[in-house]
Order: structure tokens, then sequence, then C-alpha cells
């Protein structure tokens, strides 16, 4: 027996709660594979939110980029706990989260927006140029 197929079955065990018997459960691999898609998916966008507010040169470009990624970032991630949880009471309270996050995630980023230009930030209109990280370094180091 192959480590992928040992390791599903294993997976798949512990997920329902009883000992599997002799054979291979597809519905069970393609479940996980799913799910495993999705959170991974989920992980990439969130990382790439990170990166954008560590790389963008403004409040709104960066408030962009954490804005949109994180909640599409946040849904996969419910999105393959739904799946992996299957059709149970678990995945609806699931759903319940990910509709509550899907309504308030972009309304809070456009509170925040609306505030920041209430108070007067004015966005980077411009060329942008990458910080130099040479530039205050001193002759001597």
């Amino acid at each position: 027996m192959n480590m992928t197929l040992l390791l599903f079955t294993m997976i798949a065990a512990v997920d329902e709660g009883v000992a599997l018997t002799h054979g291979f459960d597809l519905f069970a691999a393609i479940q996980m594979a799913l799910a495993i898609g999705s959170m991974a998916g989920g992980v990439f966008f969130v990382l790439a939110g990170a990166l954008g507010v560590l790389r963008l040169p403004d409040f709104f470009t960066r408030l962009h980029a954490a804005g949109m990624t994180d909640t599409l970032g946040a849904e996969l991630i419910l999105l393959g706990l739904i799946i992996q949880s299957g059709f149970t009471i678990l995945s609806a309270k699931f759903l319940m989260v990910a509709f509550f996050l899907f309504l308030t995630s972009p309304t809070a980023t456009h509170a925040i927006a609306g505030a920041a230009h209430h108070m007067g930030i004015k966005p980077y209109l411009g060329k942008y140029k990458a910080p130099d990280p040479y530039e205050d370094m001193e002759d001597g180091a």
C-alpha cells in the first residue's frame, strides 16, 4: 500500500470517526482533495494581500489589497472547511459565517476608506518609485 493511499484512508477514518474496512473510498479522497485545494488557494490569497500591504505605496492601495484578498482568502478557506465537514450542522454554521463575512468585510473596508478620505488623507497620484533600501545608510556602513 503506498503512502498516499495510506494517508487518505487515515484522514478519511479520522474524518468519519469510524475505522475503514478494506478498500479505498474515492469520494472521500476527492472531497479531501477539493477541501485542501480550496484552503491552499485561500492561504495563497491571504499571503498575497499581506505582501500587497507591505509593498504598495499609499494607504488606499494597501487597503484595497488587504480588503480584496482577505475577503476572498477567508471565503476560500471557509469553502474548504465546508467541503471537508460534509453535509452536517457544522457546514451550516460555516456557511453562516461565510455569509456574514461576505457582507461585513467589504462594508468595513468601505467605511475605513471613507473615514480616511474624510480625515483628509490623499491618495498617491503619480508614478510609483520603489523605495531604495540603501538610501538611509551612511557611507561607513
